[in-house]
């Protein structure tokens, strides 16, 4: 580490790029690992847990980092690229230590945790804990802040205070929170998977209603189903209002039966319309996982239109590759289905062109008892990422896209499982935890 440089905070740390000794980017800083309770006198910072390609989580151990500075981290360029897993005796740092009540041993105030400061030892590349950065005064009872004004804040030594072993009923969020803040919802789902049952809901409960919808959306079946199930109904609820009918309709019907139809008697009837008729099909058929809510457009709705709607940066890629075209109603199921346009036909005519006019009535529409087999056929048939399902009577339902079928295909733990490539150390036909693994001791894990 650079001679400037002696200490880095953690919050210092989360998101920066790792690099290797050529300069290309191996992934970014998700977390610090910590073992608290080893012979030293101050904790040993074990190694970071790296996000690297395909969202995998790995280790990299203290000793293979060479330098932490401007932003960035300097590793080797050699470490084990097996998924991380926290072992009993490790500690997040961002995600358990923030935030935590703790004791300063000389008065007996209490102290909330701000951040966490890490030293690398005189002529090794061991680090360890030295400092924390405190705020003083008592949390409210949620957890959520200090009664009254903000309390004095200052950085004391590790060993100034005692509690981090004690198990802690309720710990705040707002500083692990605001270090997370710019997070995709995808990235924060990785954290939040990581963190302990306890932790989890704890951040959960947090989030704000849109903002906890977003990553459900991201998280496993597993996970969902724990968070939504440690929520009070009403808020679970507006939860599930939030998300896309589609995810809401996944997540339900994974609760038993009389969760399910109690948490749809607490939404609001227009939101639970939708989930309702996702959950009437067969498991496993385009109408199961189909979206109700692509852009839906009447024949008359102008170029200009079409296009506005389709750069809302809340739509994912394969929902604006294209509208529907259809008589009104303009929610589904809509009046009579006309067609579709695609985007890049859209760039290519003048802003005040109809809709109407522009149609590819030639994409032969999905029934909804559709199967997974044949809507992978029809997508890779007609080379598309989105297709219309419509029922009996010509009316649009929804549209299934490339991505819901993959999640259909793929094993439930491909988030976890995703083949890393590109890494040092990593070349096809090596299998992830083949490659050079530190020892154990001295602050030192393996992967």
């Amino acid at each position: 580490m650079a001679a400037s440089a002696p200490r880095v905070f953690v919050s210092h740390l989360a998101g920066v790029p790792v690099f290797d000794p050529n300069g290309d980017e191996l992934g970014r800083v998700r977390d610090v690992v910590a073992l608290l309770g080893g012979r030293r006198r101050l904790p040993s910072v074990l190694g970071l847990v790296v996000e690297v390609v395909s969202r995998r989580r790995v280790f990299l151990p203290m000793t293979r980092v060479t330098g932490v500075e401007s932003g960035q981290v300097i590793t080797t360029g050699v470490f084990n690229i097996r998924r991380f897993e926290r072992r009993p005796n490790e500690r997040l740092i961002l995600g358990e230590l923030l935030d935590r009540q703790v004791t300063l041993l000389e008065t007996g105030e209490e102290v909330t945790v701000l951040d966490v400061g890490l030293q690398r030892l005189p002529a090794r590349r061991d680090w360890e804990i030295d400092r924390l950065f405190v705020r003083k005064g008592r949390k409210g009872r949620k957890g959520g802040g200090l009664r009254g004004r903000r309390g004095e804040t200052l950085t004391v030594e590790w060993d100034a205070v005692t509690g981090f072993n004690l198990e802690e009923p309720e710990q705040g969020t707002a500083n692990l929170l605001a270090t997370f803040e710019q997070l995709r919802p995808a990235d924060l789902a990785n954290v939040l998977h990581h963190l302990s049952e306890k932790r989890r809901a704890e951040v959960a409960a947090a989030l704000h209603d849109d903002r906890l919808a977003d990553v459900l959306e991201e998280l496993p079946d597993d996970d969902q189903v724990e968070i939504i199930g440690k929520l009070a109904d009403e808020r679970a609820a507006l939860v599930l209002e939030a998300m896309d009918p589609d995810d809401a309709a996944d997540l339900l019907g994974e609760l038993p039966e009389e969760d399910k139809d109690r948490l749809l008697d607490l939404m609001q009837p227009q939101e639970a319309a939708p989930v309702r008729r996702l959950l009437s099909y067969e498991e496993g058929t385009a109408g199961s996982l189909m979206t109700t809510e692509p852009i839906v457009l009447r024949p008359d709705a102008s170029v200009a239109e079409a296009l506005a709607r389709v750069r809302n940066e809340d739509l994912s890629a394969p929902l604006a590759s294209q509208v529907y075209v259809c008589r009104p109603p303009d929610e589904t199921p809509t009046g009579r289905y006309l067609g579709v346009v695609h985007f890049q036909r859209l760039l290519r005519e003048p802003p005040f062109a109809l809709v109407g006019a522009l149609v590819d009535a030639d994409l032969r529409p999905l029934p909804p008892t559709a199967s997974v087999s044949a809507l992978t056929s029809h997508l890779a048939a007609y080379n598309i990422v989105s297709a219309p399902v419509v029922d009996e009577g010509g009316h649009l339902l929804g549209a299934v896209t490339v991505d819901d079928v993959l999640d259909e295909l793929l094993p439930e733990d491909w988030r976890e499982e995703a083949a890393v490539v590109g890494l040092p150390g990593f070349s096809p036909g090596t299998q992830p935890g083949d490659e050079e693994q530190p020892a154990y001791g001295r602050g030192q894990r393996d992967g």
